[in-house]
């Protein structure tokens, strides 16, 4: 089983975007299920969650989870636009949420966020 936890500023911008979509709050723990366990606990790669390069060791891994079916977006299933970035911490079996933003709004992810983040677990 997988810890779960979020910076404050994820949690900042799921409160952002809930004004928005209403239903994230259920669609994360539906993501956590069905993307994000299925790919670091059973190793069943769906293809909605990917690497981000450059970032990842032995240790953490960021990813970018793609595939996010909102209910609020009636119609576009798991191609919504919203996307997630967080770490997968290997040993300790815990996913860190650092970002989640609507692809219409901002095209990539805050590299700069995700930098401050692996400083601090460095520490």
């Amino acid at each position: 089983m997988i810890n779960y936890e979020e910076t404050p500023e994820f949690k900042k911008d799921l409160r952002r975007l809930s004004k928005r979509f209403r239903t994230l709050s259920q669609d994360l723990e539906v993501a956590k299920r069905n993307a994000i366990e299925l790919f670091h606990i059973h190793r069943i790669d769906n293809r909605s969650v990917f690497l981000i390069p450059n970032f990842c060791s032995e240790r953490i891994r960021v990813c970018k989870l793609r595939k996010f079916a909102c209910k609020a977006l009636k119609g576009r299933g798991s191609k919504s636009g919203v996307r997630i970035i967080y770490l997968f911490l290997e040993k300790a079996e815990k996913v860190i949420f650092l970002e989640m933003y609507f692809k219409g709004d901002k095209e990539k992810e805050n590299f700069h966020r995700i930098k401050k983040c692996l400083k601090l677990l460095e520490k």
